[in-house]
């Protein structure tokens, strides 16, 4: 139960990449020790990425990533490996492996290299020594050219494959974070009151992600959380004994929420503790301001990480759309994406406006806030530009003294 209810967002990303046949299938097999990808000698088995969440012994909650071979020929080929490589978006730690009976080629080191470029953890996996044995000075050279972690393997035989465990779990990301969701700004015994609508939006029988996320983010740093309906919030506030530390809401809660709150309790929203913990939250209230900027004809994307049924007043759909157009005046041309696509050509938009993002692990996040940020293109979550549009965004990063100095500055360049 615990297994499954660890979400695809929270769990270590282990990509495999490498040519046709080298024994990617193989190796996620072994390190597994399961039969879960296909394995045949048939190069280009393995066509789409193909994601299994799954828990491994010691490493913990992983998602396993198979890749299309990085020397797939043809337009199909060519589609293939794009999509292969699209995938280091969102990899924490990648896995290049060699088969050592055929050696490492020029586009791998390109490859490799890039891997390096983007501070992805990598080993390279040296495959099929069961065939060809590899001496530890061939090891220690190959370490030495690449500067990174080599293994040799035999994934047919499951040899080395304790190792390479362990080389995965030495180079996994940290886990101190520098930002947890909200458990940070609590102290041991800390109130923390959720509002969370229960409307025709919300999951039936369930939370949704963010909620929960948060929830077990406030039990684990040994605060309490409370959790109301908005229209119940004025009469939770009276009933505690003790003055919360935080108030945090849905977004489309925003305004009364704001009213039921006593000033001198800070308040903010999930999609903005999001925009922290998942991405940039300085970077996100820079490009709120931005919308003051559109013009007749701007293209303005909305992206959702998630592939939710759309509702008649959809938040994505038609309320920003709505809210942008009524700030602006203008004739603003809307796109969307939503799930793991993410478009290429985003520098044809004057705004990116995005979800919170807890269906995205922090590193895809991160590359979508940076990737916009790289070609001067504005990029704004949610749960900002919610709070701006209602005019309490000053209030609502209250709680993040520097994303509200950023504010503070844009604002008065503005004015200025």
């Amino acid at each position: 139960m615990s297994l499954n209810a660890t979400p695809r967002s929270n769990r270590v990303h282990i990509a495999l990449f490498g040519r046709r046949n080298s024994g990617k299938s193989s190796i996620i097999n072994a390190i597994t020790n399961q039969e879960i990808a296909i394995v045949s000698d048939v190069k280009g088995t393995t066509t789409d990425p193909v994601y299994k969440s799954m828990e491994i012994l010691p490493i913990g909650p992983c998602v396993i990533i198979d890749t299309a071979g990085l020397d797939d020929i043809g337009t199909l080929g060519e589609l293939r490996v794009k999509k292969a490589m699209e995938v280091l978006n969102k990899t924490d730690v990648a896995l290049f492996a060699i088969d050592v009976t055929v050696g490492i080629s020029d586009d791998d080191r390109i490859i490799i290299e890039e891997i390096k470029e983007r501070k992805i953890p990598l080993i390279i996996v040296l495959n099929k020594t069961d065939i060809k044995e590899v001496s530890k000075e061939e090891i220690l050279s190959l370490r030495k050219e690449l500067r990174t972690t080599v293994v040799a393997i035999s994934a047919l035989k499951k040899q080395g494959i304790k190792e390479l465990k362990k080389k995965i779990i030495n180079i996994l990301p940290e886990d101190e974070d520098k930002f947890r969701i909200v458990g940070d700004l609590l102290n041991p015994g800390d109130f923390v009151i959720l509002v969370t609508p229960i409307d025709k939006a919300a999951p039936k029988g369930r939370l949704i992600l963010p909620q929960q996320q948060t929830i077990r983010d406030i039990l684990e740093s040994d605060g309490i959380a409370i959790v109301t309906k908005e229209y119940e919030l004025k009469e939770t506030l009276e009933n505690i004994m003790k003055k919360p530390k935080l108030v945090i809401t849905d977004s489309q809660a925003f305004l009364k929420v704001d009213a039921d709150t006593p000033k001198d309790i800070l308040m903010t929203s999930f999609s903005i503790l999001f925009a922290r913990y998942k991405g940039d939250l300085g970077q996100l209230v820079r490009g709120v301001k931005e919308i003051e900027s559109l013009k007749d004809g701007d293209k303005v994307l909305v992206s959702e990480a998630c592939t939710h049924h759309r509702q008649a007043d959809d938040i994505g759909k038609v309320k920003i759309p709505r809210w942008i157009r009524q700030i602006t005046g203008k004739k603003i041309d809307f796109e969307f994406s939503s799930g793991t696509f993410f478009p290429d050509d985003v520098e044809k938009y004057s705004l990116i406006v995005h979800c919170g993002g807890c269906m995205l692990n922090k590193r895809s996040m991160a590359y979508r806030i940076s990737n916009a940020k790289s070609i001067g293109v504005p990029i704004v979550n949610y749960g900002v530009l919610i709070a701006y549009v209602q005019g309490i965004l000053d209030r609502a990063l209250e709680p993040f003294p520097l994303a509200k100095m950023i504010w503070e500055e844009v604002s008065s360049d503005t004015i200025d």
